[in-house]
């Protein structure tokens, strides 16, 4: 017997589509480290911001 094909609907993965605005440097900077590390810009910026999460210091 046949198992059915499972499929979440888009955004019931745990991730939100959002839009920010972020300076012309700052992302020529995320573009060429995303290729430098292999990472996607999208990947890259989860990482920083889990990181600066985690990492805050709030004064």
């Amino acid at each position: 017997k046949n198992e059915p094909l499972k499929i979440k609907k888009r955004g019931e993965d745990g991730n939100r589509i959002i839009s920010v605005r972020i300076r012309e440097d700052i992302l020529q900077s995320l573009d060429k480290i995303a290729s430098e590390s292999n990472y996607s810009r999208n990947e890259l910026i989860n990482v920083i911001l889990e990181y600066g999460i985690k990492n805050i210091e709030i004064e």
